[in-house]
């Protein structure tokens, strides 16, 4: 069935034209994504299609009696609603049925001896019996138990912003509807409830129009994606790994087109230049194709960061922290915490909302102060510290002037330095937009400048809570190429599982009650080690991590003996990273040669037996990296006991 057609529809602010006669239609079972960079008008589109706001041209067929729940980035809600008054809100008989229900079970509960209380309750079961309320109902406290709100009584007020997101999501999704709309659905939301809302979205078979920029969730959910760029729509039928393959094949034929165009243009320039003359309609003719070959721009595709900044010098000592403890009034959300960070680390942090991640930066900071324990910071560290919350901005200010206030040029490892104009446009702000008002820019947009002020600062630790939220797609494309180049240490609070996968080579992960675990790799190999202990039992899990053996007596004695390194721990602990960078220098270069070789098939086998022995050699020296740094640590740690 087909739910709507969208034709011809325009739409401009102002000056800018977010697109321009663009057509698309939806039919039941559709789960559309629309992607493009921030400011191109994608919750525009959403909100012409929710009747929410009109186009400046263009008309949209709906069926008849299509309704739609339509759910904002950032919702309005009742603040001294309860929890399920909130779910409730709506103008059909069965949201003003459930309302009512629970307004007199409400006051039933005061006042249970009341007889016309119990008259009107006894009718209300009646209408919710008709109305097969008690699905709805059940389905409700269902979904917000699965979303992590179990106090249904609370006023939403009390709730924090991504409980408030939750209490809506569910809103959106009990309602029964034909079409639902989403701007953001999973910014805020821990990966555990993307994980679940996911497998509710391909369990129910919903129709969904949707702007997210969490690739993964794009990937498991969309059949459809919808590309907004340069005012133009694209429609790719797949999900997010389909549109990566169908887009680039349509670049390359826009790049072919535009080779033909150029050649076209050198050909008729040379005709013009020997000296023609409009005196025929033939040379007319000629003349004004050159003149429309001349005016065709080609559309210009934003380019991959393709550089490794200098920064600040980092020494050897960077964060280390020892016994950390911190807590909230009675809650504790950091339990005796000790962890070193080492130069080019790079390091995710996970967990539910709540669990202390924001506040594990902001103690590195110094926002905050730990309540025992100590925080360690290296005298090198210049820290930039991207915040959920970004810094106010001088909106009367222009783009360029902003970014300036951090440094009018940057240098990179090469020794070339690149202005501040030249690292705008690499951060998908073109010349034409570099002298626009800040007042004047999207949110994303003002993310995205936030996030280059903070770079052009020149930090070698850099914090990142959140960064993917409210970004676009190729903006974080753009930020994982800087970081992959970031010559210093990353640290990033995520809930977005491709941006962890790409980044992260440690994950720190809240377990609760404060307690932290440390697992090297990714995000996918930490899901991966987590499924593994689920399926083992407590004892076994825990063995699955560590097993310490007991000491034998000829070992306990050398424990009292001053702790220290031999002459060739030292000689190889001076010397490890040094040969680690090899190593991965090596198996890059193999791997560049494994992609050039192409079918030459003995070439390739022998190439693949050297990268194997490779991999073994560098696991072999991360293994005694390990160990030496833990040695160490336990070194420099008995000498202050001493």
């Amino acid at each position: 069935m087909n739910l709507f057609n969208a034709e011809q529809l325009t739409k401009s602010y102002g000056m800018k034209t977010l697109f321009e006669n663009i057509s698309f239609s939806m039919e039941q079972g559709d789960r559309i994504g629309i992607i493009g960079v921030n400011g191109t008008g994608k919750s525009t589109l959403l909100k012409i299609i929710a009747g929410i706001e009109v186009p400046d041209s263009g008309t949209i067929t709906k069926s008849n009696g299509l309704t739609i729940q339509y759910l904002p980035q950032n919702p309005e809600f009742d603040p001294q609603a309860t929890v399920l008054e909130q779910i409730y809100q709506g103008d059909s008989p069965l949201m003003k049925l459930l309302r009512e229900y629970g307004t007199v079970m409400q006051q039933l509960t005061q006042e249970p001896e009341n007889p016309r209380l119990q008259a009107k309750m006894m009718e209300l079961n009646s209408q919710m019996d008709a109305l097969d309320a008690w699905q709805l109902e059940a389905e409700a406290k269902r979904i917000l138990s699965k979303l992590g709100i179990d106090r249904f009584d609370s006023p939403m007020h009390l709730l924090s912003g991504g409980q408030r997101k939750r209490v809506m999501l569910a809103s959106t999704f009990i309602r029964p509807v034909d079409l639902i709309i989403l701007d953001e659905p999973t910014n805020h939301l821990d990966t555990d409830t993307v994980d679940w809302l996911e497998q509710y979205i391909a369990k129910n078979r919903v129709s969904l129009l949707m702007i997210t920029h969490d690739r993964y969730f794009l990937d498991r959910v969309a059949n459809r994606i919808i590309e907004l760029d340069h005012g133009k729509l694209y429609s790719y039928s797949g999900n997010y790994s389909t549109f990566l393959e169908k887009k680039a094949e349509r670049l390359e034929l826009q790049e072919a087109a535009e080779r033909k165009r150029q050649n076209l243009l050198r050909r008729e320039l040379a005709w013009i230049q020997r000296g023609a003359k409009a005196r025929t309609t033939k040379q007319k003719a000629r003349i004004d194709r050159f003149e429309e070959l001349e005016s065709r721009k080609p559309v210009s595709e934003n380019k991959e960061l393709e550089i490794a900044l200098e920064g600040s010098r980092l020494g050897k000592k960077i964060i280390q922290f020892e016994h950390v403890n911190k807590s909230f009034d009675s809650i504790k959300v950091i339990h005796d915490f000790s962890f070193l960070v080492k130069k080019h680390d790079r390091i995710g942090i996970i967990g539910p909302n709540g669990m202390g991640k924001s506040t594990l930066l902001k103690l590195i900071s110094g926002q905050l102060e730990p309540d025992q324990g100590n925080i360690l910071i290296g005298e090198t560290v210049k820290i930039g510290f991207f915040t959920q919350e970004a810094q106010e901005m001088d909106e009367s200010l222009r783009v360029i002037e902003y970014v300036k206030e951090g440094a009018e040029q940057i240098r990179t490892t090469d020794g070339n330095t690149l202005s501040a104009a030249q690292m705008l446009e690499l951060f998908l702000f073109p010349p034409d937009m570099q002298w626009t008002p800040i007042s004047k820019l999207s949110g994303g947009e003002r993310r995205r400048l936030y996030l280059l002020r903070i770079l052009m600062e020149s930090p070698n630790v850099l914090l990142l809570d959140e960064p993917t939220n409210d970004l676009d797609i190729q903006t974080l494309t753009v930020l994982e190429e800087f970081l992959e180049h970031f010559p210093g240490v990353v640290i990033a609070v995520s809930h977005d599982r491709f941006f962890l996968d790409r980044v992260a080579e440690t994950i720190l992960s809240f377990e609760g009650s404060g307690n932290i675990d440390h697992h090297v790799g990714n995000y996918t190999d930490y899901m991966e080690l987590r499924a593994l202990r689920a399926k083992l039992s407590p004892d076994q899990a825990v063995g699955a991590v560590v097993t310490k053996p007991e000491a034998a007596p000829a070992a306990r004695k050398k424990e009292n003996r001053p702790l220290k390194f031999t002459y060739k721990e030292q000689q190889e602990y001076d010397q490890i990273e040094d040969r680690i960078a090899e190593a991965e220098q090596a198996l890059e270069e193999v791997g560049q040669e494994i992609s050039e070789a192409g079918s030459d098939y003995e070439r390739l086998q022998q190439l693949t037996a050297q990268q194997r022995e490779l991999e073994q050699q560098l696991e072999h020296l991360m293994d005694r990296w390990t160990y030496l740094s833990e040695l160490a640590e336990k070194i420099e740690q008995s000498k202050k006991t001493q």
